[in-house]
């Protein structure tokens, strides 16, 4: 090769059939993508798979016990079940983008390296790359999503946690001309699954800790592995009030897990999408549900040509969330108003 000769190297371009060929191939890939891209805060929730619009979860509720032997002796109390609705919303997505813009961004850091991509590779990392922005926007709404069946955003597709925490702390009035009938209140301080505290700062987070563990029903505070779902700065709080308290350093640190001294089953869950949020959960992974459907042909992922040089993203897939249980046994919410950020 002569000296001073420039190597031109061929970037190269993703065909509109290549992406269409991909996203039928890897359809059922890309739809588990937003699922794990969420996987920082569902891990700590349970799956349940194939619901498709709804499906009835709750608490069995009734009693049974022994007594001195006695033939005659019949109990007729009723056993039954306190209903939830787990929701599931169908959302979609269509998204224009410039395929070779993505991949000159692709492309470019691989060239560095001395590597080549395939196309195949390349429509594989375009069809990834946006359905993991779908994972990022779910995993931001899980508490904070409020369903708007008009909306455009993944905050109006389900409702999260918080706003499910939120609903069912207000009452609601009967209205006849509406056909909205009377209910009462479900989180309340009466019903033991809730708990007012002030905000918690590095000056409180300590006691005001041990204080929600202290207020939570007996039988809840039984469980071998319960989960304090919070904002981020709960955590830096309980450690800096801590260092305080104790005067030395926290000792209950393992492999980044946090526990509540005194309280050693439960374990903080500290989430980003939990930022100002105004409640805090302490419940079991068991009883935070979150709903996918993942295996019937309702949900599909395509590419599909929109004009010259641009195509179209095409998405749709169920979710949503809901709590098992409300029931004291089962969760205790703590916040300060159910407005207000903790």
């Amino acid at each position: 090769m002569a000296t001073g000769a420039v190597v031109q190297i061929q970037e190269p371009e993703v065909t509109f059939e290549e992406l269409a060929q991909s996203a039928r191939k890897l359809r059922k890939q890309l739809l588990q993508i937003p699922v794990y891209q969420a996987e920082k805060a569902l891990k700590f929730m349970t799956p349940r798979v194939g619901i498709r619009v709804a499906e009835t979860v709750g608490t069995l509720t009734g009693d049974m016990q022994f007594g001195p032997y006695d033939e005659d002796r019949e109990d007729n109390q009723d056993v039954k079940i306190t209903p939830r609705t787990l929701f599931t919303y169908l959302g979609s997505v269509v998204k224009n983008f410039r395929p070779n813009t993505i991949v000159q961004s692709i492309w470019g850091p691989s060239v560095l390296h001395g590597e080549g991509m395939k196309n195949t590779e390349l429509a594989r990392m375009v069809l990834t790359m946006l359905t993991r922005k779908m994972g990022d926007h779910l995993y931001n709404e899980l508490f904070t999503a409020v369903r708007n069946a008009n909306g455009s955003t993944t905050h109006d597709l389900f409702n999260g946690f918080d706003t499910i925490a939120k609903t069912e702390m207000t009452a609601v009035e009967a209205n006849l001309a509406q056909g909205i009938e009377a209910r009462p209140a479900t989180v309340t301080t009466a019903l033991g699954n809730l708990v007012n505290i002030s905000a918690i700062t590095s000056e409180n987070a300590y006691d005001t800790l041990r204080a929600i563990c202290k207020a939570a029903n007996e039988h809840l505070m039984d469980e071998q592995e319960l989960l304090l779902f919070c904002p981020k700065h709960v955590v830096w709080d309980y450690e800096e009030d801590y260092k305080s308290v104790t005067g030395g350093t926290s000792y209950n640190r393992e492999f980044h897990k946090y526990v509540i001294e005194g309280f050693e089953n439960v374990t903080f869950v500290p989430l980003s999408c939990k930022k100002n949020s105004p409640f805090l959960q302490l419940t079991t992974k068991r009883n935070m549900l979150y709903g996918v459907d993942q295996i019937s042909d309702k949900e599909n992922v395509e590419v599909a040509r929109f004009k010259a040089f641009v195509l179209q993203f095409i998405a749709t897939m169920f979710f949503g969330v809901q709590y098992e249980s409300i029931d004291a046994e089962r969760i205790l919410f703590a916040t300060i108003d159910g407005n207000t950020a903790i």
